[in-house]
């Protein structure tokens, strides 16, 4: 099954860091990104938003609840999607990872819900 690395950083972060070290940031990941499709392993990549949405099915119906969640002390803020197998090589590019610096690299494994 392929690995996914999720970037799981602090709500807030962003807006703290400013916007020239966002970019410096950024440009980080983007490089990060060409050296694992370089590597021939990644399947894909993206940031995620801050803004959320949330959808619950109970009773009938739909709940909906527009984010920021206050409870929430975390985000995933993107993540890799890495052609291979193998967790201990996921393991080994979550710790090249950039963002391992500022958040923290979750690895999973990507596959049926049954497994």
């Amino acid at each position: 099954m392929p690995q996914m690395l999720l970037i799981v950083e602090p709500v807030g972060q962003r807006a703290e860091r400013g916007r020239a070290a966002g970019e410096a940031v950024h440009q980080r990941m983007l490089d990060f990104s060409a050296e694992l499709e370089a590597a021939g392993l990644l399947l894909g990549v993206n940031s995620l938003s801050t803004a959320a949405r949330r959808l619950a099915r109970r009773g009938g119906g739909a709940e909906v609840l527009d984010g920021p969640f206050a409870e929430a002390k975390e985000m995933v803020g993107g993540y890799f999607l890495l052609d291979t197998e193998d967790p201990a090589v996921a393991l080994a590019w979550a710790e090249r990872c950039p963002a391992a610096e500022w958040a923290t690299v979750e690895i999973r494994g990507v596959g049926p819900c049954y497994g």
